[in-house]
C-alpha cells in the first residue's frame, strides 16, 4: 500500500496552514516579502507523519534535502495553530539544532514530531482550548552558527510600553529563549533611540559541536563584562522590526541572529500575554 503526502516545498512556497502549521506560513510570509530568513523548506503535516511512522518513500523523499542545508540544519516544529495570537506553543516543542547529516535530519524530524505528543505538551493544548490531535508540520532550514543572537519584543511585554526589548547573549540564540542565561537587555523608542541598556551575566553561551548537536562553553571574563550588540546591531534590529510590523502588524515577537556580519530573522509570531 502505497502511503500518500504532500511532497517538500521550498520554505517560501508555503502558504496553507492547514498543511504546513503556523511557524512555516510565517516565515514564508516574510521570504516573499524579502526578509533575511534562512533558506529552508516546509515539510507538511501528512508527509511528517509518514515520516514519524517509518515509510520508506517519505524518507527517500526528504533525505536528499540535506545536501542543500548542508553543512548543518535545524530542525523545528510548525503545528497547526502555533504562533498564533492566542497560543505560541513556544517552548512546548523540541527544536533539533546543528545536524549534522540527513539520517539524523529523519531522525530529529521524527523527535519533534513525538515532542508534541508528551504529557505537558497536551496539557498545554488542552489550556489553550486547542482541540483535536496535534496536527504536526517541519520545518527545515539552514543552520545559522550565530555570535550573538536573542530575542525582540515590538511591545514591552513587562510594562506593555511602545517601544522594542530586545534581549541578547553570546552563541546561539536557544540559550536566551531557555532561560540558560542572564541575557543583556535593551529597551529602543519606537523611532529607533536607545532608552536604557542593562548588562547581562552572559557567563555561558550554546554553541554547534563538530560532531552535531550543541553545548554550553564557558564565556571570558571580557565577553561577560561587554555588550554582546552594538548600535550599528540595535540600529539594524530596530529596522527589522519595522519591516516585520509592516507585514504581520503590531505586537510580535522575534527570534533574530548574527553571524559574520549578516542580520537573520529566525521567527516571527505575536506576542503572548
Amino acid at each position: 500500500m502505497t502511503t500518500l503526502f504532500d511532497k517538500p516545498v521550498l520554505l517560501k512556497d508555503a502558504i496553507e496552514e492547514s498543511r504546513f502549521g503556523g511557524k512555516c506560513v510565517s516565515l514564508g510570509v516574510a521570504l516573499r516579502a524579502d526578509l533575511p530568513v534562512p533558506r529552508g523548506y516546509a515539510l507538511a503535516v501528512d508527509l511528517v507523519n509518514a515520516l514519524a511512522h517509518e515509510d520508506e518513500l517519505a524518507i527517500a523523499t526528504v533525505l536528499g534535502l540535506f545536501a542543500e542545508l548542508a553543512p548543518a540544519a535545524a530542525v523545528r516544529s510548525s503545528a497547526v495553530g502555533e504562533d498564533s495570537v492566542d497560543a505560541s506553543f513556544a517552548g512546548q516543542h523540541l527544536s533539533v539544532l546543528n545536524v549534522m547529516d540527513a539520517e539524523s535530519m529523519i531522525t530529529a524530524i521524527q523527535q519533534v514530531h513525538a515532542s508534541a505528543f508528551t504529557a505537558e505538551a497536551i496539557a498545554y493544548r488542552a489550556k489553550m482550548g486547542v482541540e483535536g490531535e496535534p496536527a504536526i508540520a517541519v520545518v527545515i532550514q539552514q543552520q545559522i552558527l550565530s555570535e550573538v543572537a536573542g530575542v525582540m519584543f515590538t511591545k514591552n511585554p513587562i510594562t506593555h510600553a511602545n517601544e522594542r526589548y530586545i534581549e541578547a547573549s553570546w552563541g546561539l540564540g536557544e540559550a536566551v529563549v531557555a532561560g540558560m542565561v542572564v541575557p543583556d537587555s535593551f529597551r529602543i523608542s519606537s523611532q529607533g533611540s536607545i532608552l536604557a541598556q542593562v548588562l547581562g551575566d552572559k557567563d555561558v553561551e550554546l554553541i554547534a559541536v563538530a560532531q552535531g548537536q550543541t553545548r554550553e562553553q564557558e564565556v571570558d571574563q571580557a565577553r561577560q563584562n561587554s555588550f554582546c550588540l552594538s548600535e550599528d546591531q540595535l540600529d539594524r534590529l530596530h529596522s527589522l522590526a519595522l519591516n516585520c510590523e509592516a507585514i504581520y502588524g503590531k505586537d510580535i515577537d522575534i527570534e533574530w541572529a548574527f553571524h559574520d556580519g549578516q542580520l537573520y530573522l529566525l521567527q516571527c509570531r505575536s506576542i503572548t500575554m
